[in-house]
């Protein structure tokens, strides 16, 4: 499994920087998992099936999405480097996938700060045309919340670990995130890009108490596109990671160009192979 997701990261990120091509739907057959990483200061590793499936996985960090067979996954997350999966730091938790299913785990933190897993199923259904779909989850370690767009509340009372959703015509929103009941921003105010035919999810994790509340953006296909924008971690390719230090740029940066790199290899000795096939003509 592991190599799976090496492979679909390493695509992934060639998609993100070249901006062009999709993530696929969940099929009838297979689901599709995403992993965010959303516990801050802590880099883990994610055992699945007692196998190690991602490496010093990093705050903030995006994975996916990963096609998989429908069946149930025990996932169990260590501290960096654990010898196995024998004592982690959150789970071993059971994630039931169904078949034709989207989900993103989200490993965060609890309202009351301690370290915690939810799975979330991503809604795929159609939106009309014109639109998009926009999903905000709070998993942050704070007191629900209100959503705000140009200083209105248009979601209120958000608590971790729950999730709201509007269907609304496609664009930017400058969006931030303030305790109930006010518009003092604690998060935000940041623009997000609702793509048309795409569920655009929003993720607020991180600590208030710690001062490191930090976004996260997904983007999912809808029913009837055949393509939306990739899965990308925060901080990558246009997606928007605010106000928050653990920013996965960087360690996206490295995958990006080892990617682009090893496709310009595999095109060079292509070239090479051909020119002296016809050489030797």
């Amino acid at each position: 499994m592991k190599k799976i997701l090496v492979a679909a990261l390493g695509a992934g990120a060639l998609v993100a920087f070249a901006g062009a091509a999709p993530a696929t739907a969940a099929s009838a057959d297979t689901a599709m998992l995403s992993v965010l990483h959303g516990v801050p200061d802590l880099t883990v590793d994610v055992y699945v099936n007692d196998e190690l499936t991602l490496d010093d996985f990093a705050p903030g960090d995006l994975a996916g999405p990963l096609e998989l067979p429908g069946g149930t996954y025990t996932v169990a997350i260590t501290a960096a480097d654990a010898a196995d999966a024998s004592s982690p730091a959150i789970g071993p938790i059971d994630l039931p996938l169904e078949a034709g299913v989207d989900y993103t785990a989200v490993a965060h933190l609890s309202e009351a700060g301690d370290p915690t897993a939810t799975l979330f199923t991503n809604d795929t259904a159609q939106v009309a045309a014109g639109e998009g779909r926009l999903t905000v989850r709070h998993v942050a370690a704070a007191p629900a919340v209100d959503v705000l767009a140009g200083g209105t509340a248009v979601i209120t009372a958000l608590a971790n670990p729950q999730e709201a959703k509007l269907d609304l015509a496609a664009g930017t929103v400058s969006a931030a995130v303030a305790a109930t009941g006010t518009t003092d921003p604690v998060l935000g105010p940041a623009d997000v890009e609702v793509a048309e035919g795409a569920n655009t999810i929003v993720y607020a994790w991180g600590s208030l108490e710690g001062d490191n509340l930090d976004l996260a953006v997904q983007s999912v296909a809808v029913a009837g596109m055949h393509s939306a924008p990739d899965s990308i971690p925060a901080g990558s390719a246009g997606l928007v990671a605010t106000n928050g230090p653990d920013s996965s740029a960087p360690v996206w940066g490295a995958v990006i160009g080892a990617s682009l790199l090893a496709a310009a290899a595999l095109i060079v000795g292509a070239a090479r192979r051909r020119a002296a096939a016809r050489a030797g003509r």
